[in-house]
């Protein structure tokens, strides 16, 4: 039976939130304000289908993408700029205010840039015994084939119909496969996972694919199928060689936004720990003007910011460790000796090196967060440690998500 609800507001999912009759409903691709028909009979009551929008609000702009919907990779196409970036903004603010901390919010940075370069391609039959290669469906597991992502950078042309290639020499495996492609200065980096075991034949004919493809790199698991050259990416005045399937921030604006901030924040700092320090996107950039210390349980990653460091003249000296930070934080002896600390963990926070932080007397700690929940646990950690936090700048790299991004420095 149909129902007609007002959108309240647009949730931290990037919903629309109805709440009428004493209950919530949550309903994807709709507005404030907006009066829309829906029917609760099917699936679950709180998410009813969306059979047709009555009265639209006047924020709302036609999708870019056509698969805009379908796909879920991104949320919101249908908000205008400005009332999506204070959304975005919001979320922040909210999170922070439900956590009980107070800090000023600076506005939203537009880190998009040329788009993503990096991407997850999947590759998986569907019911009807069909390959298909793109990305999970709205609120589904199945897979959209996709023959084109607008909000990809250019630098990765060609990354679907290589990732259609590999999945189709992967075919007879039978296997789901998760295939991370990254835009390099030297061309695309690809690593498949999930293919299991294979024949020698078969890597013979991904070979070819790669040569074919004009990949730079192809792996498997990690493991090297074909190599033309090396992958390598630019981080202030040095050349980062990748390792396989390696992390790196979704565009290189966002990139390029986070190291300023981490910059800005710590200017007076001589001696700097970068904590979950990766490849060295903050490292290498602090490196300029600083002595470094970088940490980071990927070994890989550790070994090829350490590379760069040698190859790159004009930089302090920088020593990059690899350690479990989870399990092993600096605790605050190791500390002492630094200015400032900047962290920058996985989504799931850094309690335990936020906890080492707080009990140290380190005068500033710069947090880089992907997870604004997780972040306001650590945040708090720090606060009831004595730092007080002197802002927040939220950095908008996924665009079109609800994902947001920040920098916040605290100082004793």
């Amino acid at each position: 039976m149909a129902e007609l609800l007002t959108i309240d507001h647009v949730g931290h999912r990037g919903d629309g939130v109805a709440l009428e009759g004493g209950r919530a409903a949550y309903v994807p691709y709709t507005l404030p304000a907006e009066r829309i028909e829906v029917d609760r009979a099917t699936g679950d009551p709180e998410r009813p289908h969306l059979l047709r929008i009555t009265e639209p609000s006047p924020e709302r702009i036609a999708p870019f993408c056509e698969y805009f919907g379908r796909c879920g990779g991104c949320a919101i196409q249908h908000w205008r700029m400005d009332a999506y970036r204070a959304w975005k903004r919001r979320i922040v603010v909210d999170t922070l205010a439900q956590a009980g901390i107070e800090s000023a919010v600076a506005d939203i940075v537009d880190a998009h840039g040329a788009g993503r370069r990096r991407v997850t391609v999947h590759a998986r039959r569907g019911a009807d015994g069909e390959l298909r290669t793109g990305f999970a469906g709205a609120g589904s597991h199945a897979i959209v084939a996709i023959a084109d992502c607008p909000i990809l950078d250019p630098a990765l042309r060609g990354a679907l119909d290589a990732a259609r290639a590999i999945a189709e020499v992967l075919k007879p495996a039978d296997k789901p496969l998760d295939i991370q492609i990254t835009a390099t200065a030297n061309g695309l980096d690809i690593d498949v996972r999930g293919s299991g075991p294979v024949a020698t034949a078969t890597i013979g004919v991904l070979s070819q694919v790669a040569e074919k493809q004009r990949l730079a790199r192809l792996t498997r698991h990690g493991e090297l199928v074909l190599m033309r050259n090396t992958p390598v990416v630019t981080m202030g005045s040095a050349q980062v060689a990748l390792p396989p399937g390696s992390f790196l921030q979704a565009t290189a604006a966002g990139e390029e936004a986070l190291a300023t901030l981490v910059q800005e924040h710590t200017r007076r700092a001589r001696h700097i720990a970068d904590l979950f320090c990766g490849v060295g996107p903050f490292a290498l950039r602090l490196a300029a003007r600083a002595r470094v210390a970088a940490f980071d349980s990927d070994a890989a990653a550790a070994a090829s910011l350490q590379k760069a460091v040698t190859a790159t003249k004009g930089l302090k000296p920088v020593k990059a460790e690899a350690r479990d930070l989870f399990r092993r934080p600096l605790v605050p002896q190791e500390l002492r000796d630094f200015d400032a600390v900047v962290f920058d963990p996985p989504r799931q926070g850094a309690q335990a090196v936020a906890t080492q932080l707080a009990a140290s007397k380190v005068p500033v700690v710069v947090a880089v967060s992907c997870n604004v929940a997780t972040f306001a646990r650590d945040a708090r950690i720090l606060i009831d440690g004595g730092y007080k936090i002197e802002g927040v700048t939220p950095v908008d790299q996924f665009r079109h998500t609800p994902h947001v991004e920040l920098v916040a420095r605290f100082a004793r």
